[in-house]
């Protein structure tokens, strides 16, 4: 099946680029642009696209804005929404996470990481960056207390595990190998942490992993 995706970035030359980029993928298209926050929004509810990739500074609503507009916790039927920018300390990136992004890439990260994050968050699974992952975490847990809650049910200690692998940037494949487990047995204790956390995606399970650290690493 066809990967719907709107473009949402107030530069024209930055959207034909990436709508170059995606549509040279057999599995993708570019369903929609917009200039703007605002039309950004009308035009995703309207079409309904399976990933949006949203600018982080954009006229009339922000990115952030649209994140929460169209993922946040208060949507009844999320949208999967990236979000893309030249900064990768950006002040803006941890609300937009935190307000539903399922992604979050830089603009010269380049071709082949733009078209891992639409097919992953397609997938419903979440692609950050590789260069700031990590980093970006730290930045933003150390400048403030931490305030997730812990979990009604504790974690078990195969997915306390898996948690601290997704805090290091893991993917689900490494994962497995690490634990010596299939991709399918990944995929289970992830869906049950976010059960677990109260959180819609493996970004989310990282944020909390790094505000929560103790020093067994969570």
């Amino acid at each position: 099946m066809t990967i719907r995706v709107l473009l949402a970035d107030d530069q024209s030359m930055i959207r034909r680029g990436l709508r170059l980029i995606l549509e040279d993928q057999p599995d993708i298209s570019v369903v929609a642009e917009a200039a703007d926050g605002a039309e950004a929004v009308a035009l995703a509810r309207r079409l309904r696209p399976d990933v949006c990739l949203v600018d982080v500074r954009m006229p009339r609503l922000n990115g952030i804005e649209v994140t929460r507009l169209l993922a946040g916790p208060g949507v009844a039927d999320p949208l999967r929404v990236v979000v893309v920018t030249t900064f990768d300390l950006d002040e803006y990136v941890h609300d937009a996470l935190r307000g539903g992004a399922v992604g979050f890439v830089l603009k010269d990260a380049g071709p082949v990481l733009l078209v891992e994050a639409v097919r992953a968050a397609n997938a419903g699974d979440a692609l950050v960056s590789p260069s700031v992952t990590l980093r970006l975490l730290r930045r933003l847990t150390a400048a403030a207390a931490p305030s997730a809650p812990r979990p009604a049910r504790p974690l078990s200690d195969r997915e306390a595990e898996v948690v601290r692998a997704i805090a290091r940037g893991r993917s689900n494949q490494e994962i497995a190998a690490e634990l010596f487990i299939s991709l399918s047995t990944v995929k289970g204790h992830i869906s049950g942490i976010m059960a677990k956390l109260g959180v819609r995606n493996r970004v989310g399970i990282a944020a909390w992993a790094w505000e929560n650290r103790t020093p067994d690493g969570i």
